[in-house]
């Protein structure tokens, strides 16, 4: 059995943020090699998530919105973790959406239903956050 790793690093802008990672992770894929087998893709941050859907705008704003009404970001004092801090809300979003996406490799490719993508989800940027691709197989 054969095992590869890859950490990508993104620096968003915003402080949330959702981005189609597949092409990174069908090119992590390829350099390998693995034609049969699994890939998890994890985020390295606790307020930061990794998760499959649709790539669609308006269901990105409909998580937005749906997020922000479970957990809004102000008022900040609304939250006993910020103390020191303002991502109390980050940390709930993660929970919410998740922290990795295992997904099969057959003949080296993806093995995704019709629609199905792998996004990054950010919730506190504006600084590096790093995303990794653990791929094992044959």
């Amino acid at each position: 059995m054969k095992s590869y790793r890859e950490i990508l690093e993104l620096n968003i802008p915003n402080r949330r943020q959702f981005i189609n990672i597949t092409p990174n992770v069908e090119h992590a894929l390829a350099q390998s090699g693995i034609q049969e087998g699994l890939c998890l893709v994890n985020a390295m941050h606790i307020t930061a998530s990794v998760f499959i859907n649709d790539d669609e705008s308006g269901l990105h704003s409909d998580f937005e919105s749906w997020l922000e009404g479970l957990a809004p970001e102000k008022p900040y004092s609304r939250y006993a973790h910020n103390g020191y801090e303002d991502n109390a809300d980050a940390h709930l979003k993660r929970t919410v959406m998740g922290r990795e996406v295992v997904v099969a490799v057959t003949n080296g490719r993806l093995d995704f239903g019709p629609w199905e993508q792998i996004f990054y989800g950010e919730f506190d940027g504006k600084r590096k956050k790093k995303i990794m691709i653990k791929i094992i197989g044959e």
